[in-house]
């Protein structure tokens, strides 16, 4: 593997872990209720760049290539490992689909956290991805718990509701909690966060 025994001892101890996370971001959809819904965007790249660098530290054929490139791949490796991680974390806890369109018109699977108060559920998420599906106001089809339902967002203009929905969510989901503690997020929503309120269809 182009280098000591040391370096091919970590690159096969690095190539498992990094393994095990790019499975874990498919694999963790599977306790969800409902048909399985595919990692997309950023989550789908995390895993399957871990996947591609585990196999890659893992293959004998890598030692025909150098020490650069072992080394390239290990470099690499935490920070595709963080974003593996944090996909697979952020659906250990309760996490919903609104089946939306976009703006060119094409289907969105949004895959959201939300909570529930007054009698209804709340999401969140930044101004630009609402306005980019047209939500407010839209009658879209929400998947909770394995059942369909069919429920009108509607855009919450109080930054008291948005500071709650916030705070509601970081007591309910841990993967919050501990983005807060590392900077992922900060003490309340941030300047584009915005809060839906989803109303039963009439």
């Amino acid at each position: 593997m182009g280098g000591s025994p040391g370096l091919v001892r970590a690159a096969r101890i690095v190539g498992w872990l990094m393994l095990a996370a790019g499975v874990s971001v498919f694999a963790i959809r599977l306790h969800h209720a409902g048909p399985y819904e595919m990692p997309e965007r950023g989550n789908l790249r995390a895993g399957v760049l871990a996947l591609v660098i585990g196999v890659a530290l893992l293959l004998p054929g890598l030692r025909a290539a150098g020490r650069a490139v072992t080394l390239a791949l290990l470099v690499a490796s935490p920070i595709v490992l963080f974003f593996a991680l944090y996909a697979t974390l952020a659906e250990l806890e309760e996490v919903v689909v609104l089946r939306a369109t976009d703006s060119h018109g094409a289907p969105s699977n949004l895959r959201l956290w939300i909570v529930d108060a007054e009698g209804r559920a709340w999401v969140s998420m930044s101004r630009e991805k609402a306005a980019e599906h047209s939500l407010d106001g839209a009658r879209v089809e929400l998947l909770r718990a394995g059942e369909t339902s069919c429920v009108v967002p509607v855009l919450s203009h109080d930054p008291a509701e948005n500071e709650r929905t916030f705070r509601l969510r970081d007591e309910k989901y841990a993967i919050q909690r501990l983005g807060r503690v590392i900077g992922m997020f900060g003490a309340g929503p941030g300047p584009t966060t915005v809060t839906l309120r989803l109303d039963p269809c009439p």
